[in-house]
């Protein structure tokens, strides 16, 4: 008896937990990732980044040395892109923002990351994705 009332309730704390994670696949990110307006041409270094930066985990946050962390499926720091805990940063969001399964506020800030910055900006695209084979997403379209 203790075991199943045990077991019922691991089974009410799993299934009512928050923020589980949405991990992106190729097609589902590239077709969302065009109808937020980003070049086609552009696609598939877009999905190598977020493959590098977070493994297209929506949830993913990292603390780093610094004091700042990285957010989101884009890592999107909290240093100069948005704070913790309230709105603010270049993107004007709330940091946590980023970690929900909705990425269409990360979509937009990246725009403007990528917009200051370029690719550069995101180290897991320069160490993976420049100037190396991107993900074929021809398939995506059809």
């Amino acid at each position: 008896m203790r075991s199943l009332a045990a077991i019922s309730c691991l089974l009410i704390v799993i299934c009512l937990s928050p923020n589980q994670a949405k991990v992106f696949q190729k097609c589902a990110l590239a077709k969302l990732l065009d109808s937020h307006q980003i070049s086609r041409t552009l696609i598939s270094n877009w999905i190598c980044l977020v493959n590098a930066e977070s493994g297209a985990d929506t949830t993913k946050k990292v603390t780093l040395d610094n004091q700042t962390s990285n957010y989101g499926i884009f890592q999107i720091n909290s240093k100069d892109w948005c704070r913790a805990g309230r709105k603010g940063g270049k993107c004007n969001k709330n940091c946590e923002a980023f970690l929900t399964d909705d990425i269409s506020d990360d979509i937009e800030c990246a725009k403007q990351i990528h917009k200051d910055q370029g690719f550069s900006y995101w180290k897991g695209w320069v160490n993976k994705c420049k100037q190396k084979p991107l993900p074929d997403i021809s398939m995506c379209w059809n």
